[in-house]
């Protein structure tokens, strides 16, 4: 059962600008394994974590930080949520997040669908 969809897409090149004339932005949004990454994959980051808040209905203060991206040895990119994200998710009975994200053309993107598990009544 799909309990939550977001999606979110990000100017790469505006992006990485604003990184660069605010320099304290990167450990605003990112965590110290993510801020490390090249400006495309930051770009794409950031969406992912707006794509989840917008999958999550958008609550009030998610901390940035509590949605890390993190890619496993294949490359396949997902979330490690902890704290107000978490709590924000299992409020919506979220047990699984998928996390797609892409960058081309100058525009990083991300797609979130939270599942849910089917209650036992509904079966």
């Amino acid at each position: 059962m799909i309990v939550g969809v977001g999606i979110d897409v990000v100017e790469i090149v505006r992006f990485a600008e604003s990184l660069e004339r605010t320099p304290s932005l990167r450990t605003r949004l990112f965590t110290p394994a993510e801020a490390r990454l090249q400006p495309q994959s930051l770009a794409a980051r950031f969406a992912a974590k707006e794509a989840i808040a917008k999958a999550l209905g958008a609550p009030a203060g998610l901390a940035w930080h509590d949605a890390e991206v993190v890619s496993a040895p294949s490359g396949r990119p997902h979330f490690e949520l902890r704290g107000t994200v978490r709590s924000a998710a299992a409020a919506l009975g979220a047990g699984t997040v998928h996390l797609s994200l892409s960058h081309d053309g100058g525009i990083a993107s991300a797609f979130v669908v939270l599942e849910g598990r089917v209650p036992d009544d509904a079966l």
